[in-house]
Formats: C-alpha cells, structure tokens, sequence
C-alpha cells in the first residue's frame, strides 16, 4: 500500500508551524555550515531539539520556511511508511513549494524505516544538506555506517550538563559564584533537582517529574527494548535493568545477572542476559564502562553498567544517593572524553575512573567524614600513584572539599557541584 501524498503533505505542514511556535533552550553547539549530522541518544534526550535549534537559527540567518523539510517519523500517520515511500516525502514538498530550491532535510527517528540510509545515502550524494536523528543503535551498524560513507557527522546527544541546566532553569552565574551566599543556595537547588531528577531537557518543565521519567521509562522499556527487538518475556527485561540499576556502583557479571533472576524465580541463560544487556544498550538507556585492567575476554563479561540519566536510575533505588553520584561522574567523563576513552580500574587496587589522556585516576565517595572511608579511597589513590608517576589524583564528593598533601603526592577533594561546573563537558559527542 503506497503512502497517501496529501497525508505527507499534512504532516509537512503541521510541523513547519508547530517549529515557528516553539521557545528552544539553545544547546552550546556549533554546526557546520555544509555538513550532514546524525544525531543519536536516549528518547527525550533533546535530539529533535537540536533539529529545531538549526532550523531557527537558519531562519535567522534568512533561510525560508519552505525551504525546510521537516518530518518526524513517530507521528502516528507515518505509522505506515516504508523505505519505498521516502521519495514521496521530496515530491510532496516540491509540489507544495516549488522545485527552484533544494529543501534542507530534517528526518526526525527516521530508525522507523527499514533501509532509510540508502535513501538518506542518496540525497547527500545529490547534494541535499541532510540532519537525522535516531534513538536506536542498531541504525549505527557496520552495514549503515558503509552506506553513509563518510557524508555524515554522527553525534552522540546526552542529556544536559549541569551548567547546561541551569540556563534552562534561568539560574545565572558570577565567575566566583561560589563565593556568594545567594548565587550558591540558587545553585545548590538547583542541583539536588537535577541530581535526584536528571538532565532530560523535557522534564524541567514538569512539577511531578517521577511521574514524567516512570512515563518515559515505560516508554523507552515497552518500545524502544521489548517492541523493537520482539522480545516476549518482557518481565526478564525489566528484572535484568532493575538488577542493574541495583549494581551500578560494582562490577557485573552475565553469570551474576542470570543468578540473581533465577533467585527470583524465573530462568533465563547467560546468553539471554548479555542480549538483553545490549538491547538496553542500543537504546542508550544504559552505558558500560570496562575494567582497563583485565584480560580481553573479562573486559566483556564482566563491566560496571551506569545509567544514561540520573533521573531514570532513581526510579529503581531507595537510599540511592551514593549510587546517584557516581552514576552522574560516569555519564560527565563519558560525555567529556568519549566511553571509549573511560575505564575503570580493578587489581590489587579498585580505581573508580581513570582517564589515560589525562593521566586521572578519580575516587567517588559521597562523604569521606568516616576514618574508614577516608583511609581506603586515599590509600588507593596512593597505590596508583607510585605506579603512575604525574597522576592526577581526586576525590568527587558530595559536599566536602579539601586539599591533601601526603608523600608528596597532592589530592583534591571537590564537591560534585564545582567539579561539574568546572568541566565544560560537552553536550555531545562525535563518534569515530
């Protein structure tokens, strides 16, 4: 059954002007001016916004809105299309504007579509500017990649960073905010929101935000994991991402997973959980971090797993304040340095990240109050130190802050707030 034009048109058109009436929170973000993007990341991280963003500064820059192609394929009358439909989407805006300029092109989830690079593969070759957005990572396999060949900037979207969300809640710093009794208790409130919360650009305009992420999740688990890979025991799904919500701060295994639901009752192989693991991977739901100290095999069995967003791990956890800090280091340095370039690691001695290129090995401790604590977050740093000449060595905590001194090696101690607004990380990261 082919695609019905007036429909395509409709859907054109309802865009267009639902874009004129939007109030976007601009993202810190530099396009070029003749590249093709794809942007990729977790439903409701703000990939669409970043569509709408270049759209309204191309209007700014003189750019007619019927130039602009805009269609987002989760609109429910564009249920039905597929790959053989596409070319109709160009008629039905040739026919609604004319054909003396070429449209630039704005394919919002177009992941929907089976086979959409080959099409999107053919508009850059004829030398349409194309922008896409996709929230699976299957449509970033070997076989699509091949296709785009080299004519796309794909971007990694994450939710927002700190500072990033202060501007979309109008808090506006000083340079030495820190130091004003006013600018700090703003920030401090800020940021038991967006710790407890996360940095999902949607849910800042919610008063019952639980509620929003419980929607969401549902959404993103009934949807984008068990609708979109056929998957029948969805309940198995959910233990194994509850379990992992539950594991955040410490390795896990596929074997520890699998006995941990047979516990429960319910069975499931080993080579069920890793899939299910990587489904919830390809959604960017989750992330895995990998111990740079193992064998090969072991780097992939046995990972720690963090959460994309703060808000939706703190759905699954009571007391989870410790697990909610680390989780929110995990996601700045994957987003700063890239996942690739983040590790953790575990020998003799368990470091909690370390990143090579800056030669970092970083501890995460709610409060080093307790001698305990204290002595086995500083002895490790210590340990990695004699190992790694030059290493810069720091303690993220809650609230406490600190300079030590001890056998000559220094360590920081800094409160999570500071550490993030000291960062500049970036919204998002291009993907090799």
């Amino acid at each position: 059954m082919v695609m019905n034009k007036d429909i395509i048109k409709q859907c054109i058109k309802d865009k267009r002007d639902e874009i004129l009436s939007l109030d976007v929170v601009k993202r810190p973000f530099v396009f070029e001016e003749r590249a093709n993007y794809v942007f990729v990341g977790l439903r409701r991280v703000g990939k669409s916004y970043m569509l709408y963003q270049r759209v309204l500064q191309l209007l700014e820059q003189g750019v007619k809105i019927n130039n602009i192609l805009f269609v987002n394929f989760e609109d429910e009358r564009l249920s039905e299309i597929t790959h053989n439909d596409l070319n109709l989407i160009l008629e039905a805006h040739y026919e609604m504007n004319g054909s003396e300029i070429k449209p630039i092109i704005f394919f919002d989830e177009i992941q929907n579509v089976e086979h959409w690079d080959k099409f999107v593969r053919r508009l850059a070759d004829a030398k349409y500017t194309i922008y896409v957005t996709g929230s699976n990572a299957k449509m970033l396999s070997s076989d699509v990649a091949t296709t785009l060949g080299g004519r796309f900037l794909i971007y990694d979207v994450y939710p927002y960073t700190f500072s990033e969300y202060l501007n979309a809640v109008s808090v506006e710093l000083s340079d030495q905010w820190q130091f004003s009794t006013i600018e700090k208790s703003k920030v401090m409130a800020a940021f038991e929101t967006y710790f407890k919360f996360g940095g999902l650009p949607e849910m800042v305009q919610f008063k019952n935000k639980r509620s929003a992420l419980q929607s969401l999740y549902q959404k993103i688990y009934l949807g984008d994991i068990c609708a979109r890979n056929n998957i029948r025991n969805s309940k198995i799904m959910g233990l194994v991402i509850k379990k992992l919500a539950e594991s955040v701060k410490q390795p896990t295994s596929y074997n520890r997973i699998q006995n941990i639901i047979k516990s429960t009752g319910n069975n499931a192989t080993v080579g069920t959980v890793s899939e299910y693991i990587n489904h919830a991977i390809e959604s960017w739901l989750i992330m895995p971090v990998e111990n740079g100290l193992a064998k090969i095999g072991e780097r992939e069995s046995v990972k720690k797993y963090y959460f994309i967003d703060n808000g939706i791990l703190n759905l699954f956890l009571f007391d989870s304040d410790t697990s909610l800090l680390e989780n929110l280091v995990a996601v700045t340095l994957c987003r700063k340095y890239g996942r690739e370039n983040v590790v953790y690691l575990k020998s003799n001695i368990e470091i909690d990240f370390y990143i090579e290129q800056e030669n970092t090995a970083i501890q995460v401790s709610y409060s080093i109050s307790d001698i305990d604590t204290r002595e086995r977050e500083i002895n490790a740093l210590l340990q990695f130190a004699k190992k790694n000449k030059g290493a810069k060595l720091m303690i993220i905590t809650k609230d406490e802050q600190d300079e030590l001194v001890i056998d000559k090696h220094k360590i920081s101690v800094v409160p999570v707030a500071y550490w993030l607004q000291t960062m500049k990380s970036k919204d998002m990261v291009l993907i090799k």
